[in-house]
């Protein structure tokens, strides 16, 4: 009987030392996800007695090569990264924040144009090819929309996060960047901010998901779902978040017809 306890109580040690590791999408600089995401996953782990730890990567190209591998537990990342890892590692979407994503183009110029002859040969920064509102978005509802490749039309860049993408614009690197209204409000060079203002938004889909590698147990997830949803307003601001809701893997079906077009 002794020896069994024992046993039951080394495996319970275990299992709660094990980590859990939480993916986020670099939209933003290591170091400022790090700042923001430690709390949150402290938080995580005081509410489910799970050892959860922060990961992310210096790209978002980096971290979608480590999210299709299948490497992190649970990550929060952009819709489109969604239909991928979902496809190829069978991720599954269990919370996002309540209000949806929309695309936003920023420039100095006042007096732009969404006709082609302003946009034709004009330089547009992007912080990855696949960013889903900040670069797929655009570039499918100009396509789809107003008849303009911005490939084939433009001159585009990719600069790894959005706030390289707010800086570039502002700093005459690029014409037109793209991003979103959360990390544009967070943005905080004010010098930099005060030169640029919001020239086109997209239609909204719903927003980044935070999904579950199917390895974790049922039980976990819930656990996790749960503490997201019960999350204190102190930190959801922290990530400008208003609410979480729950979400499941079909709601973001709709977002595979932007990457086919």
């Amino acid at each position: 009987m002794k020896k069994i306890a024992f046993l039951l109580f080394i495996f319970a040690i275990s299992t709660f030392a094990k980590e859990i590791t939480l993916g986020v999408v670099p939209q933003q600089s290591p170091l400022k996800l790090s700042k923001k995401w430690n709390q949150i996953t402290k938080y995580l782990q005081e509410e489910t007695g799970i050892n959860i730890v922060f990961k992310t990567e210096k790209s978002i190209p980096d971290f979608e090569r480590v999210l299709y591998s299948g490497a992190y537990d649970i990550a929060y990342m952009n819709p489109y990264h969604f239909i991928v890892a979902n496809k190829e590692q069978k991720y599954q979407a269990f919370t996002r924040a309540d209000k949806n994503i929309e695309g936003i183009l920023l420039s100095k110029d006042k007096n732009f144009s969404l006709d082609a002859t302003y946009l034709e040969g004009k330089t547009f920064l992007f912080p990855a090819p696949n960013a889903f509102a900040a670069t797929l978005l655009t570039k499918f509802e100009f396509r789809t929309l107003y008849n303009f490749d911005i490939d084939k039309k433009a001159k585009v860049l990719y600069v790894n996060s959005h706030d390289s993408v707010y800086k570039g614009v502002a700093r005459g690197v690029g014409d037109i960047g793209g991003g979103i209204v959360r990390t544009y409000n967070n943005f905080q060079d004010k010098n930099d901010k005060d030169k640029i203002f919001i020239v086109y938004k997209t239609k909204a889909y719903p927003s980044h998901p935070i999904a579950a590698h199917p390895r974790l147990d049922n039980e976990v997830v819930l656990k996790l779902q749960k503490a997201f949803l019960n999350m204190p307003d102190e930190l959801k601001k922290i990530l400008s978040i208003k609410n979480f809701i729950i979400t499941d893997s079909k709601e973001y079906e709709v977002i595979k017809k932007v990457k086919a077009n």
